[in-house]
């Protein structure tokens, strides 16, 4: 019960924010922190039936390299680079990436802020609604990978593309390791709300005959309750069931005293992005 109060005051807290924001109701009074590596673009999200702005970070010596590179797509873009634009904290992804010189495109989806819930579920919640994860999923794969391979110079293949996220980004990021395995071959899962569609999502798994996607879980064990260690747990567990555990394809951290908050993921974002690439 605690999970629920949590995440329904954090979701319309969040939609607040950043429809004040947005409407310029809202002074804001921080500094952009995003580095020169980040740049911005909009494209038009036929699926969602909408325009997305989307956040790019290229390596330093991307400009002067012939090589490609793999791809990371991530959540919550508002969170990843900028404290301008966060909810609670960035993630510093690019101050981290830059500090281990790592070769990797990341591709920041932003949120669709009260629409945030419907795009990052998969299945509708009884209680809460929700459930356009498809059509979500569908604009990243139809419309945005084309665009990002045409115009970058990225790896396109499975084993060079990641899914990442947090909370209900870690919930469809893993759904769309389930939907598009051919796509994604590496998932960054963090704090994953598998409560939200834990009947549905378990259910598909058992379902999915192989599971070959390269998994990161990450959770804290202070997150609110026994819940999301429990379903993480479990989940790994129906991983396991469809493929050999000797190939090493899974990894799970349980920070001690992590919390729901962003904290926990910038911190653990190095060791993933190490890990999974």
């Amino acid at each position: 019960m605690l999970k629920n109060i949590i995440f329904v005051f954090s979701l319309f807290f969040y939609t607040f924010i950043f429809a004040q924001t947005t409407s310029g109701n809202a002074e804001i009074t921080k500094q952009s922190t995003a580095s020169k590596q980040v740049s911005t673009f909009i494209i038009e999200a036929p699926q969602l039936k909408t325009s997305k702005k989307i956040w790019v970070y290229l390596p330093k010596n991307y400009g002067a390299s012939t090589k490609k590179f793999p791809v990371i797509y991530m959540h919550d873009a508002q969170n990843l680079f900028d404290t301008k634009t966060s909810f609670v904290g960035e993630w510093n992804i690019d101050e981290t990436l830059d500090s281990i010189n790592a070769q990797v495109i990341i591709i920041g989806i932003e949120h669709g802020n009260e629409k945030r819930m419907e795009e990052l579920t998969p299945f509708k919640n009884e209680k809460y609604g929700g459930g356009n994860a498809d059509n979500y999923l569908d604009f990243i794969v139809k419309t945005l990978k084309p665009y990002v391979d045409k115009n970058y110079k990225t790896k396109t293949n499975a084993s060079n593309t990641a899914l990442f996220g947090s909370s209900l980004g870690g919930l469809v990021s893993f759904y769309g390791a389930l939907k598009y395995p051919e796509v994604f071959g590496k998932i960054g899962c963090f704090s994953p709300s598998f409560w939200f569609n834990r009947k549905e999502i378990f259910e598909l798994m058992k379902k999915t005959k192989t599971f070959k996607t390269k998994i990161y879980f990450l959770c804290g064990n202070n997150e609110g309750d026994d819940d999301m260690i429990r379903d993480l747990n479990a989940m790994e567990y129906q991983v396991n069931t469809k493929r050999c555990s000797c190939k090493m394809l899974n990894k799970k951290i349980i920070v001690d005293g992590g919390q729901h908050n962003e904290k926990l993921w910038r911190e653990g974002f190095k060791k993933a992005y190490l890990w999974l690439f």
